[in-house]
């Protein structure tokens, strides 16, 4: 996100492309490549880029319901009465971090430049992409060029409001005196709390496209784990299954005109990837134990929630069927999955209640948590449940479905994170 002085930008709150494009990025140092990436999230999200189109800045576009609704210009309205669910989910909504407990709602930050909000694995803390306006020198046609640069930076804040945000990592990159930025996007801690999975092209933004890469705070380290890409489409949606010993994540590819996205695997301890969709599907949210994902499913029509059996890939479950929903993340409790849903151009926040148990469940009911606010639909939600509230689960499985050695159980805080 960058622009020559003078000239108009991408909106910084649209860190890879996921929303309509409002004007034209300069140097084309690889922003060709982000140029494909856009296209390709456009066309995976089915975001409508038509003129006067009930299009909204996430999937499912369409002109579902009301277009002369008004969201809510300031704060996050909810139903009345308020939908009950355990636990805290977050979201972003104008830029800004807002968590949500039962009837009450309240932002945790206020700059306009926030996104892509995730919980700690102990819930005491939230970390979400800043993007922050600076000077970038870098040459364009064989000149130096000054530009005006939207930079994101990892940050953290305390989960209750206290104490200001902290920048854990800056995007700003240097080289032989020019200055540029790296992406980085949808950082989502480990659940052992050490490291960071993240979507970024550092550390040299010339030369690597968006991909998925691992961060540890604690000694600075870096990462990038030996995976294939399309180039220059990259990776996307990074999301930790609940044992840590396995992380799914997007593979973007297109065929032609249409967006052909795949959910992997990556095996932390044997370090390999393999497949665990065909085309179409992205943005996996894992079940507490581990044995399901909810993912958003894409087509010509939209974008739904649907549940997938995580060790082949299977559906078991539709969530949704108004091709106007996605990002579902799944309660910690295991009982509950909440999405994303775009009604005219407003993005609110709905959940469905599972009846029954895997695979064999059905909706029991679906409940608004929100009502005409204007979320941001390109920032997935997270999900925390402190201990307290949580029931006991079965330890999460392996990749091939069988149980996992790790027999620890769900008696601890547990976030459901993207």
């Amino acid at each position: 996100m960058s622009r020559e002085t003078g000239t108009r930008s991408r909106d910084p709150g649209d860190p890879f492309g996921a929303m309509p494009v409002r004007s034209w990025i300069a140097p084309i140092l690889s922003i060709a490549g982000l140029g494909l990436i856009l296209v390709l999230t456009l066309n995976l999200l089915g975001v409508d880029l038509s003129i006067g189109g009930g299009g909204g800045p996430g999937p499912g576009g369409g002109d579902g319901g009301n277009a002369n609704q008004t969201a809510a210009p300031s704060g996050v309205v909810l139903p009345e009465p308020a939908a009950a669910f355990p636990g805290s989910i977050v979201y972003a909504k104008g830029g800004d971090i807002w968590i949500q407990t039962g009837d009450k709602v309240r932002r945790l930050t206020a700059t306009g430049l926030d996104s892509m909000p995730s919980w700690s694995p102990d819930g005491t803390t939230i970390y979400f992409v800043r993007t922050t306006d600076d000077q970038g020198l870098w040459p364009s046609g064989g000149t130096l060029r000054r530009y005006q640069m939207t930079v994101p930076n990892i940050m953290s804040i305390a989960a209750d409001g206290t104490g200001q945000a902290q920048l854990l990592r800056s995007g700003k990159y240097s080289q032989g005196g020019k200055t540029w930025f790296y992406w980085m996007r949808e950082p989502v801690m480990s659940p052992n709390g050490k490291t960071f999975a993240l979507v970024s092209d550092a550390p040299d933004p010339t030369k690597s496209d968006v991909i998925l890469q691992f961060w540890t705070p604690a000694t600075n380290r870096s990462s990038i784990p030996d995976i294939t890409e399309m180039a220059p489409l990259g990776h996307q949606d990074p999301t930790w299954r609940p044992d840590g010993k396995m992380l799914f994540y997007v593979r973007n590819a297109r065929e032609g005109a249409q967006g052909t996205p795949v959910i992997y695997r990556w095996d932390v301890v044997k370090k390999t990837s393999s497949p665990v969709t065909g085309p179409g599907y992205l943005e996996p949210s894992f079940s507490p134990d581990g044995r399901f994902i909810a993912v958003t499913q894409t087509n010509s029509f939209g974008s739904d929630v649907v549940v997938l059996d995580a060790a082949r890939g299977r559906e078991v479950l539709r969530v949704t069927t108004d091709h106007q929903s996605w990002a579902p993340v799944w309660s910690p409790a295991g009982d509950e999955i909440a999405f994303f849903h775009i009604q005219g151009e407003i993005v609110d926040l709905k959940m469905v209640v599972l009846d029954g148990t895997g695979p064999d469940w059905t909706i029991k009911e679906t409940k608004a948590l929100t009502s005409v606010s204007g979320l941001d639909g390109s920032s997935r939600p997270g999900w925390f449940i402190p201990a307290d509230q949580l029931p006991a689960t079965p330890a999460p499985t392996s990749s091939s479905g069988a149980p996992s050695s790790d027999t620890s159980s769900s008696a601890t805080p547990s976030a459901s994170t993207p």
